[in-house]
């Protein structure tokens, strides 16, 4: 080395990242033709990871602190420079920085419908969107699969990439789910959670860590949200007659405590069986109860005759109300 080529050269004795710019996941330490002086002080922050890298070869790597570096604090780069006896004079070496912020309030979607195969409907084409959180763990698998050797990488340099990984999971876990799609849709609180695990082993052969997954909006085939359209309006028509069955029989049970009962109103008991009978059958109930027994509500009109007539007795007839209430409800 000439004297001039010497004297052009800078010895670096302090290395830092103050991350000046927002979303920079790697950073590499400007060299250029500088060297790095023995003892020189190496700072990583908080927030922070550092990586010195040796002709391609991935040495040593710092968390947060404050370093003197020597062969005592890079034990990796000391074998593969071979200073078995410690050094004296400046050394190269690349030096990255990676940032471990949590990089939130990223988007994933479906910008065409994906087809899964689900369980219980078989192929099917969904759209999806949501939110998801991550930060980086492990800078030597980011640097060996991801970010290389280059100035920057940026979050946005990676968004295309782990929004693929997202569909693609998706679809892979559908496809072999033993829960059907249209379950899992249905609580989104789950669905998320399950999606999560699902791409925890994708994102850490990359070095990143998935730290939030949330399933914002699901867009199902018009078929299939018909299906699950009738089968509400189902459940609601049973649960209408539920309440139609117990309020009638409330009815009739308080008007028996009362003076008169029934009877008061001038109609006799027949007619509010047949009132009791007809709103059964506008509900789908038919005219006798599961297995062919008589419907409780016509029991208690029944009962409450044989009370009103003197044969039951009021405990009997609170006694047998009891009961068919409990069938009711």
């Amino acid at each position: 080395m000439g004297l001039m080529s010497f004297l052009k050269k800078q010895f670096i004795d302090v290395i830092e990242w103050n991350e000046t710019e927002d979303g920079v996941l790697a950073y590499r330490y400007p060299m250029q033709d500088n060297e790095i002086q023995n003892g020189a002080q190496l700072t990583v922050r908080e927030s922070q990871l550092a990586l010195f890298v040796n002709e391609g070869m991935v040495a040593d790597v710092f968390e947060a602190g404050r370093y003197t570096l020597n062969t005592k604090t890079l034990p990796v780069l000391t074998n593969l420079k071979n200073w078995d006896k410690g050094f004296a004079s400046p050394f190269k070496s690349d030096v990255f920085f990676y940032s471990t912020r949590t990089q939130i309030d990223q988007k994933w979607g479906t910008q065409q419908p994906i087809t899964i195969r689900d369980k219980e409907f078989g192929p099917i084409r969904i759209r999806a969107h949501g939110t998801y959180s991550y930060k980086l763990k492990n800078p030597k698998s980011f640097y060996k699969t991801l970010s290389g050797t280059r100035e920057l990488y940026t979050v946005a340099d990676l968004d295309g990439q782990l929004r693929s990984i997202i569909l693609t999971s998706l679809a892979t876990f559908f496809g072999s789910a033993e829960v059907g799609f249209v379950d899992m849709a249905g609580n989104q609180t789950k669905f998320s959670n399950t999606l999560k695990e699902a791409l925890q082993l994708s994102l850490a052969q990359y070095g990143l860590s998935l730290e939030g997954m949330q399933v914002q909006s699901i867009s199902l085939p018009e078929e299939i949200q018909k299906h699950l359209d009738t089968s509400s309006s189902m459940k609601m028509v049973g649960d209408l007659r539920k309440y139609a069955q117990f309020q009638a029989a409330e009815a009739i049970g308080t008007a028996a405590a009362q003076p008169g009962g029934l009877a008061g109103v001038g109609a006799s008991l027949a007619a509010g069986v047949a009132v009791g009978g007809s709103m059964q059958q506008a509900l789908g109930g038919g005219g006798g109860g599961a297995g062919g027994e008589e419907d409780p509500v016509a029991m208690l009109g029944k009962l409450h005759e044989l009370l009103t007539k003197g044969v039951l007795t009021q405990a009997e007839f609170d006694t047998k109300k009891a009961e068919l209430l409990k069938k009711i409800t």
